[in-house]
């Protein structure tokens, strides 16, 4: 079947299945157009109820399967989703934005990259480990819940079902109801890539109406949630009265801390760069440059060309380098912070208000980089999810410390320095979960989540599949 067939419908045991009565249709909006692609049904408690007791009347037959099978069947599932690569591609562009060549090499590249880490850990993991009479168990946790967003939509997807079903666990799957597009094809490739009936299922939905129920249903024994920290609280609210494991990969507003003996020109050029990839629409992108105060303006002039430099436009231009951001919602919020941070009185170096120049329709926000930003700001405090950097001046290494943490998030920092051995030592200051020395390549197999207010749990590979599992002791000897 083709994706134009199975939009409207859900996946549960192992069919694509009409919505129950009173499932109301959503529009997806292209947001380089602002126009309508396709429309979604949105799952109510029945649609969300018929998965989870699809997922449960298999998990117990799944959940036996050898470790050996399992991987084979994350082998099958790779392939199909090679093979598919730019229908990914091509669905991520149109439902959120990303340019096209970005779309195939960064967005649908790491959910591939996610099964493949996985099973990289699958062969290597110990679900069994005798420690003197005792043996120690690892078993999967049970039905899993997954609720994914809309900025890396088959990213979150991968790093969430891969492991779960590394694991032995059986999952319901509720993709964003804002960019669903890639999900149906994830489901379309799991199809094809011969996962028995139940073991994963897709309901699209919003947040009332299936992202709640997920949380809170009794057969749901993990709950893996990314998205805002807003949200974050109502889905731990709803799932507290079952006592069920909570992973949660929230919000962010990422500190990178650009040391003296750092190379200032490759340092914030780069750091630019980072902030704004993917339209700044990444939970862990470095929004906050903290640089020493007597090169502060040496910062804002390199920070402004590379900001100029920066093509936005036609996600399909291959001479683009940011789309637009999701939705007129967050386009309004983006604009606001903006306006507050020249209200604060910060300067601002490059970008501003309004869509760049010759852009009268799309969700499209110029790249905009504030310097003399100070830490009361707005815009220094709250995500705003754009493209936006705040350069902050600081005086010492440790009053950039303060200044790093001084947030309720915690899910990743970055530092520059000329030696290495002095960015660890700055480093192991910061509370983080991720912390990266001098722009690292992203790292797969390095446990991913966050302190504070970022969230709990850690994914990706074989940290992620310790999610999904329960620990169980065998006490005694014969």
């Amino acid at each position: 079947m083709t994706i134009e067939q199975n939009i409207g419908r859900f996946y549960i045991d192992g069919a694509w299945v009409d919505p129950e009565a009173g499932a109301s249709l959503i529009d997806v909006i292209n947001p380089a157009t602002e126009e309508s692609v396709a429309k979604v049904a949105l799952g109510t408690r029945q649609d969300a109820e018929k998965a989870i007791a699809a997922a449960r009347a298999a998990f117990p037959g799944f959940s036996a399967w050898s470790a050996a099978d399992r991987l084979a069947l994350l082998g099958r599932i790779r392939d199909v989703y090679e093979s598919r690569m730019d229908d990914i591609a091509e669905a991520i562009s149109t439902e959120m934005g990303a340019p096209l060549a970005m779309a195939h090499s960064d967005q649908a590249w790491s959910g591939l990259g996610h099964i493949e880490a996985t099973m990289t850990a699958l062969e290597k993991f110990a679900f069994e480990e005798q420690r003197g009479s005792t043996l120690i168990v690892h078993e999967a946790i049970g039905v899993a819940g997954l609720i994914t967003p809309w900025n890396w939509p088959m990213n979150q997807i991968a790093c969430k079902v891969a492991p779960a079903l590394a694991a032995g666990c059986t999952v319901v799957l509720k993709p964003s109801e804002i960019a669903p597009l890639s999900g149906i094809v994830f489901a379309e490739i799991l199809h094809e890539a011969g996962v028995p009936a139940g073991v994963f299922n897709l309901v699209n939905g919003d947040g009332p109406g299936v992202g709640q129920v997920l949380a809170s249903h009794p057969d749901i024994d993990i709950v893996s949630f990314t998205g805002s920290t807003r949200a974050g609280i109502l889905v731990a609210k709803s799932a507290a009265d079952t006592v069920k494991r909570v992973a949660q990969e929230l919000g962010g507003k990422s500190p990178n801390l650009i040391l003296a003996d750092a190379d200032l020109a490759s340092a914030v050029a780069t750091g630019v760069e980072g902030c704004f990839g993917n339209s700044g629409q990444s939970c862990d992108a470095p929004t906050r440059m903290l640089v020493p105060r007597d090169r502060h303006e040496e910062a804002l002039a390199i920070a402004k060309e590379t900001a100029e430099k920066l093509v936005t436009g036609d996600p399909r231009d291959p001479d683009t380098n940011l789309g637009p951001v999701i939705s007129q919602v967050q386009y309004d919020k983006i604009q606001a912070l903006i306006a507050s941070g020249i209200q604060d009185g910060a300067t601002l170096v490059s970008g501003g208000r309004d869509r760049p120049e010759g852009l009268s329709k799309g969700y499209y926000v110029k790249p905009t980089v504030f310097g003399g930003v100070t830490p009361d700001m707005r815009i220094a405090r709250e995500e705003i999810f754009g493209p936006v950097l705040a350069i902050m001046p600081y005086d010492t290494e440790e009053q950039a410390v303060e200044i790093a943490n001084d947030t309720v998030y915690g899910l990743a920092a970055y530092v520059q320095s000329g030696d290495l051995d002095h960015a660890r030592v700055i480093a192991r200051q910061m509370r983080a979960g991720q912390v990266h020395i001098n722009y690292p390549d992203w790292d797969l197999f390095a446990p991913f989540g966050g302190y504070k207010q970022s969230g709990n749990g850690r994914e990706y590979a074989d940290w992620g599949m310790q999610d999904y599992l329960e620990t169980k002791a065998l006490i005694g000897h014969g």
